[in-house]
């Protein structure tokens, strides 16, 4: 990394009390800056032992401040998170939707009131978070190019890449962001904890899901089926058969399931998977093949996208791109553009939706989910899934099943 220059000297750094932003904390130490730790609390929730792993962390995220030498802060955001996250989160299922929490945080939460609280409220000339990601303005950011708009750009280890958790990212944060990991693996930030004193960090395993939930089989712990039900009220509905209409079963609510989730009914050898969900209805219909035709489509439809730093070329009329709506997810070819709203004298573009058609059929296409889209290295930005196109089923006039693709001999890759 290259040392301090010109003006930028404070940094405030998320510190969580994990490898990461340990590393990321040492590394702007390094350089010379003025480094701030700042620990910021989302959730207050406590388990049946009145544990809350958020004392844990933000104990843990102290002492790395303290043996680095460096100021540390918290900051309460926990009733912003309720608000603008949760609730959200919260009307999404009750809605048949599959929210996505993570991004949510990151565009409203950390790069929004966290970042106004370090500039504002802390008096910092940039943030800088763990996330393996990369900014186009590099870590000297008042060297960049002010007339130009920032890109974020995916990291150098592609395994661990973030960028789809940051896709909704305002520019005005970016503009002001470091992410010191991002030019290096896992492997290497690893290597730098332990040679700095950091072992149990370094080892220390990470957190994976969302944060409310816990761990399923964690004492203490619950599955989400049932964590969910403590805030959205069950509304049993039918699990009906795809083909053939039979009722299969009752459930306890659409918010329960997501689209290509495997479902566990006791009647035959078959194994079932949710096709599609109907939040009106209340009905789920099921297919007993993991690649079922229903289970696949060649397009859907957007909300209104969020572009990182502008529109990419061309998408007004369509615009080739890589996309992926689950993390870690392969990236899929896709040509994006502006969908079209009629009147009854003219049709029109309209900015506030996309139509993306995929190069080949993909698999349970979920509404809720973000859809992430890539041209080469730049993240441009993301949109939320309204609902998948045409599956490769459809329905005949005499209201029967039919399949569109018969000669499919292997199913498309998921």
């Amino acid at each position: 990394m290259a040392g301090m220059v010109g003006g930028l000297k404070r940094v405030v750094v998320g510190m969580s009390g994990g490898v990461d932003s340990t590393v990321s904390a040492l590394l702007l130490k390094r350089r010379g800056f003025d480094v701030v730790g700042v620990f910021m609390r989302n959730w207050d929730g406590r388990d049946e032992t009145g544990f809350c792993s958020a004392d844990r962390d933000c104990e843990e995220a102290e002492r790395v401040a303290s043996e680095l030498g460096i100021k540390f802060m918290t900051v309460d955001l926990v009733k912003e998170y309720w608000t603008e996250v949760f609730q959200d989160m919260v009307e999404g299922y009750k809605q048949g939707l599959t929210p996505n929490p993570d991004i949510l945080c990151n565009s409203r939460i950390k790069f929004n009131h966290f970042f106004d609280f370090a500039t504002e409220k802390v008096g910092c000339d940039a943030i800088a978070t763990g996330h393996y990601a990369r900014n186009s303005f590099g870590d000297n950011l008042e060297l960049a190019d002010k007339s130009k708009r920032a890109l974020l750009l995916k990291s150098i280890d592609r395994t661990k890449d973030q960028t789809f958790f940051l896709s909704q990212m305002p520019q005005k944060a970016l503009r002001k962001t470091i992410f010191p990991v991002g030019d290096l693996t896992k492997p290497v930030v690893k290597s730098i904890a332990r040679q700095a004193g950091f072992s149990t960090i370094a080892d220390k395993k990470e957190s994976m899901g969302i944060c409310f939930v816990g761990k399923k089989l964690a004492p203490g712990g619950r599955g989400f089926q049932e964590f969910i039900s403590e805030y959205v009220p069950d509304k049993p509905g039918d699990f009906l058969h795809v083909d053939t209409g039979e009722n299969l079963g009752t459930h306890a609510g659409v918010h329960q399931w997501t689209l290509g989730q495997r479902v566990g009914i006791n009647r035959d050898e078959n194994s079932y998977f949710v096709v599609s969900k109907n939040a009106e209805t209340n009905e789920i219909l099921l297919a007993n093949d993991s690649h079922h035709p229903a289970l696949y489509s060649e397009s859907f439809f957007t909300g209104a996208p969020h572009w990182i730093a502008a529109p990419p070329e061309g998408v007004r009329s369509g615009c080739e791109a890589e996309f992926r709506f689950q993390n870690m997810q392969p990236l899929t070819s896709c040509v994006v553009s502006l969908g079209m709203r009629s009147t009854s004298n003219w049709e029109y573009m309209d900015h506030g939706s996309l139509v993306v058609s995929v190069a080949e059929p993909l698999r349970a296409v979920t509404p809720g989910q973000y859809a992430v889209f890539y041209q080469g290295d730049v993240c441009l930005g993301s949109a939320q899934i309204e609902r998948p196109g045409p599956s490769l089923y459809t329905l005949n006039s005499k209201g029967c099943r039919t399949k569109i693709l018969e000669n499919l001999k292997s199913p498309p890759s998921l």
